[in-house]
C-alpha cells in the first residue's frame, strides 16, 4: 500500500530498494503498533529514497479495511477448532 503511495506521490519506484523497503517495513510495523491503542498512526521515514522524505498516516479503520480479506480467511480454522 505505502509503496504504492510513496510511488504516486513521487514518480518513484521504490520496489526493488531492498533498503528502503526494509525501512518502510519496520516504520508500517511501528505503526501498526500503534494501532492496536490509537485510532491513527504517523509514518515519518527521512530520506527513504534518494533524499525524498516520507511522510503519511493511516487509521486504525483503513489498516482493518485493508486487511479484512486476511482477518476473515483465519475465522474458519478457528471455528473448526472450536468444534
Amino acid at each position: 500500500h505505502f509503496v504504492e503511495e510513496f510511488k504516486r506521490k513521487h514518480k518513484k519506484d521504490i520496489s526493488q530498494n531492498k533498503r528502503a523497503l526494509r525501512r518502510l517495513r519496520t516504520a508500517c510495523e511501528r505503526a501498526k503498533r500503534t494501532l492496536s491503542s490509537s485510532s491513527q498512526a504517523s509514518i515519518e521515514i527521512d530520506s527513504l529514497y534518494e533524499g525524498i522524505d516520507f511522510y503519511t498516516s493511516i487509521t486504525r479503520a483503513r489498516f482493518e479495511e485493508m486487511c479484512s480479506d486476511l482477518f476473515r480467511g483465519t475465522l474458519d480454522p478457528v471455528e473448526k477448532a472450536l468444534r
